[in-house]
């Protein structure tokens, strides 16, 4: 039997330490950096065919395992049929239990109370910014996602100029990093056209 440790932040910039040293005593550890919203993870599928029968996969917090209720219990479920189970080191610790089978049982009955309060957690905090939203609206406030790029950004006049230039989107994306879709949004936008028989002829 072997302690394996998961640890997860969101992205690059955020720090591991925390987890890493509180999952210190574990014989092996799995890290990402990448959000919990998705499964498709390098770190957590390997950890997931690393386990064996008798393992203990442990956690500092549930959600670093997934950040909702459908891909916890599919993560949880092939944790099982591994033979292995998990431990969530912020949740109340079993320890006292000596029959194992009992122990497993209240465990589990406790992470799939979690995982309920969780997500009507997240339901909530969602339920919130829609009346937010809905209420700046109504009051003239809500701007919605700010633009990627300024009218006068530089990069942005460049793609104009080599888009009138007769240069093709994809050659506007290649020498300007802009997005072809973004670029065509931005077009539509302000109006940024080539004469008709222009483009006829290329």
């Amino acid at each position: 039997m072997s302690k394996i440790g998961y640890a997860r932040v969101s992205s690059r910039e955020q720090n591991l330490d925390r987890q890493l040293e509180a999952l210190d005593f574990a014989s092996k550890v799995f890290s990402d950096k990448i959000s919990g919203q998705s499964i498709e993870r390098p770190q957590l599928k390997a950890m997931l065919e690393y386990i064996r029968e008798g393992d203990i996969v442990v956690v500092t917090e549930l959600d670093r395992l997934g950040r909702n209720n459908k891909d916890l219990t599919i993560i949880m479920n092939e944790i099982q049929q591994k033979g292995a189970t998990l431990e969530v080191l912020n949740l109340p610790s079993m320890n006292g239990i000596e029959d194992e089978n009992l122990r497993r049982l209240i465990n589990n009955l406790v992470i799939e109370l979690y995982k309920y309060q969780a997500e009507a957690e997240r339901k909530k905090i969602k339920e919130r910014q829609q009346q937010g939203i809905k209420i700046a609206k109504e009051k003239g406030k809500f701007q919605g996602g700010k633009r990627k790029f300024q009218e006068n950004d530089p990069r942005l006049i460049l793609a104009f100029d080599l888009y009138l230039k007769g240069h093709t989107d994809k050659e506007v994306e290649e020498q300007t990093g802009i997005n072809r879709r973004t670029f065509r949004r931005y077009r539509d936008r302000l109006g940024i056209h080539r004469e008709k028989n222009y483009e006829n002829s290329l």
